[in-house]
Parts: C-alpha cells; structure tokens; sequence
C-alpha cells in the first residue's frame, strides 16, 4: 500500500505529527512512512508504534512532510526531485516556500507551517503559508495534519516570522516566567517543591481559563485584580518596569532573527 504521508525526519517534532495523526484517527500507522537515516533512531520509532514504516531512504510519496533541520531542506529536496511529489509540506524554520520550489521540478505544491513545542502534547499552534501553486484544496489537508496536534491558522508568507517570534518561540517566554515565579517563592521562603508547584498549577489554570473564557485577556486580568488589593500591588510593578514593552521588545527580536535566518 502507497504511504498516505511520508515525514522526512524522525526527529521529536517528526514523532509527534506522526503520534498526533495515528490518535486522531487520520492514517493507519501502515500509511505513514518515516525516513529517519540514524539507525539507532530509527529503531526506537520503530519499537514505540507498531506497523509505522520507518525507512533510512527517501522513496516515492505524494505527499511529504520535511521535518528536518533548516539547513538539510536543499539536499533533502534535491533528493525528492527524482521522485516527484504532488505536495511537500515543510516545518523547516526560516526556509521560504520559494527556495524549496526552486530546489524542485515545477508544479510541485508547497506549503510552509511554523508550529510551536506542544504539538508533541496535542496542543500546539501551527501558522500556514499557501506556496505560490498551493491550491485551497491543499491548505484544507495541510490544516487536517496539523489540527491533529493543536490549533491551525493560515498567514500570509510575509507575517510568518511574525509568527515565529510570537507563538513558534513564545512557549520558551512562559517558561521563563515559570522559572521567575518559582524563584520568586523560594527566595519569599517557599520549599522548592511547593513553589515549582505552585507555579505550575497556576500557570495551567490561567492558560486553560483563558482558552475557554470568552472574555479578552484584559477582561480576565481585570477581574482578578481588586483595587488596592495583593494583585493589583504586583500589576502596578509589571506596569512600573514597563512589562509590556519588555514582551513587545523580546516579540520583535525573536521575528528580527528570523528575518535574519531566513
């Protein structure tokens, strides 16, 4: 049988589209093919999903997924010219849709998606860019992919840096607010196990809370923080040390880098 998807690359974000799309029902593992080239990799794919295909070379597909490291994109692609895809979707940061369509023989659809770390959980969030030949019908089943591990939104190619500085880095921003929080209670006088915690359960909470409230963030910032009150008192130094602005500035570096990369 035809792999219905074929992921170049096993790496951790290859592993877990290929995870999120056997949960969500999309393929039978027997439709999905992974090339992974390190053996001992490849071996471990291979124990941990039962009927995946997992090869060390690049075969024929119509579909490919490229979950490689920027800089391998031109050599895997050079390799896939001999075989001709329909449809190559690449998580490749940095790599613009139009230097992938110069590495291969015309007519072949790309499409380009910045997703974040927790697709490997089922939560991510995952950007898509329309290469110049993709067609509606091929944005529809790049979403139905990555849907499977998160949400989906479609961007136009000149944003998607925009993308990656606020949603493709932005997990590492939460997890250094973790760490500050559980910093902050331990010098306070909190055990380093009630305040990790602490800081986890609260920022799990929050983030739940926000994504199923209908209210903005400032809505539900606002009515956690009673005037005079203990929240209000921390609100006004994030608000004294220009807290906006530090996330504005930091936003603004990771997409000025991702210019730079790309």
């Amino acid at each position: 049988m035809a792999s219905k998807l074929m992921v170049v690359g096993g790496g951790k974000m290859g592993e877990a589209l290929t995870a999120g799309l056997l949960n969500a029902g999309w393929a039978k593992p027997k439709e999905i093919t992974i090339v992974e080239p390190v053996d001992e990799r490849r071996n471990e794919i291979s124990k941990k999903y039962d009927g995946l295909r997992v090869i060390a070379k690049i075969e024929h597909a119509d579909d490919v997924l490229l979950a490689v490291k920027p800089d391998y994109v031109r050599l895997v692609c050079q390799e896939l010219s001999d075989f001709a895809p329909n449809r190559i979707i690449s998580i490749a940061a940095g790599v613009r849709t139009n230097i992938i369509q110069g590495e291969l023989p015309s007519g072949i659809r790309v499409i380009r998606v910045m997703p974040n770390t927790p697709a490997v959980i089922g939560i991510g969030m995952s950007a898509l860019v329309a290469g110049k030949d993709a067609t509606h019908e091929d944005l529809e089943w790049a979403s139905s992919i990555f849907a499977a591990v998160g949400k989906v939104t479609v961007v136009d190619e000149s944003l998607i840096n925009v993308v990656t500085g606020l949603s493709g880095s932005g997990p590492a921003y939460i997890f250094a607010l973790a760490e500050a929080m559980t910093s902050a209670g331990i010098s306070e006088g909190l055990d380093p196990e009630v305040a990790d915690l602490l800081t986890r359960q609260t920022i799990l909470g929050a983030a739940s809370l926000l994504d199923q409230s209908e209210q903005t963030p400032m809505q539900l910032r606002a009515a956690v923080t009673s005037p005079n009150g203990t929240t209000a008192a921390a609100i006004r130094v994030f608000e004294d040390m220009g807290f906006a602005q530090i996330i504005t500035e930091a936003i603004r570096a990771a997409t000025h880098r991702a210019d730079e990369l790309a």
